[in-house]
């Protein structure tokens, strides 16, 4: 089974799953490895509730590191990331990793605009639905084109889980000559992205990215894919990898990527 390579734990601001039992699920789902990526929005907004983004490393990287010992026999642990990155961070954040030599993988992705999470109305509130995306998109277009410090960018087009109408006015070629830049960018400088199923379980009939923006990565020389399930619980663990490899493979995709110690490993999609 291909291994999960975004994950949340309770180590998140807005989750409770215990580590362990998500591994011991895993485990039990047949997979051999896979890869925790708890969340970490330096200098974040405040947000509803106090939730804190903030990852307590001090503490994250020795748990991960006792639970990839405790259950070696049974399961590759990977330890890794999802950092959330805003332009104001980027200096901050650009070696962040030179600090935690353990980390195996970052995920970079984007969760705040101008101080706002599109998860919550006020994001809408300050923009219509497709300068909002294209908002969204623009901060992408200038994260990886300033910050280098990471492995894959998640969830590209996240903003479309939450706009008005989710994806149903979306139209990729509307947004193409930004999409070529952040692809050009991503590969260049040898990048990759995730194919990310959440959005299947938060009622969208495709997982991020949309099949359009994942062709043209694919057609632009991308060749980096690992595949994460976004799971905050133990429901939706490597949820409908089998469909998502299928669709990468239709696509053209020949392989998706695992990553030891910040290095790619490439393995045949299954068929």
């Amino acid at each position: 089974m291909i291994p999960d390579y975004h994950l949340h734990t309770a180590f998140s601001g807005d989750c409770k799953t215990p580590p362990e039992e998500l591994i011991q699920k895993a485990i039990s789902q047949g997979m051999e490895s896979l890869c925790i990526t708890d969340h970490n929005d330096l200098d974040h907004p405040a947000l509803p509730g106090d939730i804190d983004f903030n990852l307590d490393m001090k503490n994250y990287i020795p748990a991960m590191t006792s639970l990839r010992e405790k259950y070696a026999s049974s399961i590759d642990l990977r330890i890794g990331i999802e950092q959330g990155v805003m332009p104001e961070t980027i200096s901050k954040l650009s070696d962040f990793s030179k600090s935690y030599p353990e980390l195996d993988f970052i995920i970079c992705s984007t969760h705040f605009v101008d101080g706002y999470d599109p998860y919550y109305p006020a994001y809408f509130e300050q923009y219509e639905e497709k300068k909002g995306y294209l908002r969204y998109f623009e901060t992408i277009l200038e994260t990886v084109t300033k910050f280098r410090d990471y492995n894959v960018y998640g969830h590209l087009d996240y903003i479309l889980r939450y706009g008005p109408t989710k994806a149903e006015n979306f139209r990729a070629k509307d947004y193409l000559e930004i999409f070529e830049a952040i692809f050009r960018s991503i590969i260049e400088s040898g990048k990759g992205i995730e194919i990310n199923t959440g959005s299947l379980y938060r009622g969208m009939d495709f997982a991020h990215p949309h099949e359009e923006i994942l062709k043209l990565y694919h057609d632009m020389g991308g060749e980096i894919l690992t595949f994460g399930s976004d799971s905050h619980d133990l429901l939706h663990i490597g949820w409908e990898f089998s469909a998502a490899a299928g669709r990468a493979a239709s696509l053209g995709f020949r392989y998706y990527t695992e990553f030891k110690l910040r290095k790619p490993e490439f393995l045949p999609l299954p068929t």
